[in-house]
């Protein structure tokens, strides 16, 4: 039988969904601040999945008083939700402060983790913190060469967050990428549904986060899965559903506006797979960036898979047409050719 969410999940679940409403209202009112931010308190991560490129094995913790920094910035900025990432976030020492942080400013506190190091003890303290919604995503059944994050190594740990955890709790399970078995996905769903727990399925994106479309069997268990699903953010566009297809989307990116991720060096990224764009340290970024970055079209849009992107993209589908990028123009060779 499934296991009923507690009454603080409950509680909470009401509360944020009234605040989320709020935030969706103002999202249609002004295009002028960030809707979500990843932040990455650490880099380095306990796993070594081999198709992602977000992780090291060595890096320190960013220290906690740069976090609050940070986080104080993205609330004068009038972010609505953060999404606290990695590498892997668990590693990081104060990671119940950054979480407060988060909090005091008004702002939703989400986290995405790989469950590893989740025990009873872990979960109060984030209940304590103020977390709201937690996503574990576990990519197959029994642990390979690919991937470690498996149902048989976490569901010892689902069944902890399904009796003790007060936040929302979504499992994403994925296709394509390399996973052997497309069928894992499905019993990983049920076992999400059985637990209580959101269900979502993704597809796993390339290095640079493109577009890479699924065979027959992974399109079918797409479907199915997509059948199964929710309370899920996917289901409100077909960027999924085209990707599954191979087929690009048509849209309009509002990263590094709408949606901002920061590195652990504290720069604005458009997403974990385009670093470098703008590159500007999110101590100097202004309104003026964010205006800037909103009308500004990306060439990686069409076959982008970063679903967190097109998710906060849409509502703004149906305002303000972008225009390409300005040419970036090298100073010296410049100067060159006018000495010349």
């Amino acid at each position: 039988m499934p296991i009923q969410p507690t009454f603080k999940r409950r509680l909470r679940s009401i509360e944020r969904n009234i605040r989320g409403a709020k935030m969706v209202a103002g999202a249609f009112m002004s295009a002028d601040h960030p809707l979500l931010a990843h932040i990455i308190p650490v880099r380095r991560c306990n796993l070594a999945c081999k198709y992602c490129n977000e992780f090291d094995d060595f890096s320190k913790p960013v220290p906690t008083d740069v976090m609050f920094r940070r986080i104080d910035k993205l609330g004068a900025l009038g972010t609505s939700v953060i999404t606290i990432s990695g590498g892997e976030p668990l590693l990081h020492p104060d990671l119940d402060e950054i979480i407060r942080r988060i909090r005091s400013h008004g702002m939703i506190a989400g986290m995405i983790t790989n469950g590893y190091l989740l025990v009873a003890e872990r979960i109060q303290r984030l209940n304590r913190a103020g977390l709201e919604w937690l996503q574990i995503s576990i990519d197959n059944v029994t642990p390979d060469e690919v991937s470690k994050k498996s149902l048989k190594v976490l569901d010892k740990k689902l069944q902890l967050l399904a009796e003790r955890a007060d936040f929302f709790v979504n499992i994403n399970s994925v296709v394509g990428g390399g996973v052997k078995n497309p069928q894992d996905a499905l019993t990983i769903g049920r076992r999400a549904m059985e637990l209580g727990f959101g269900s979502t399925i993704g597809i796993i994106h390339d290095g640079g986060g493109q577009l890479q479309p699924l065979n027959a069997e992974e399109r079918a268990v797409y479907h199915e899965m997509k059948s199964m699903e929710k309370r899920s953010f996917t289901r409100v566009n077909a960027f999924q559903d085209n990707i599954a297809q191979g087929r690009p989307n048509q849209w309009r990116c509002r990263a590094g506006a709408r949606y901002l991720y920061i590195c652990e060096d504290g720069l604005v990224h458009y997403c974990s797979q385009q670093r470098g764009y703008p590159g500007v340290p999110l101590e100097n970024y202004t309104r003026a960036d964010i205006r800037r970055e909103y009308l500004t079209e990306k060439s990686c849009a069409p076959h982008c898979t970063v679903s967190c992107v097109h998710q906060v993209s849409i509502f703004d589908s149906w305002r303000a047409p972008q225009l390409p990028a300005p040419p970036v123009v090298d100073v010296e060779a410049a100067d060159l050719v006018q000495i010349k």
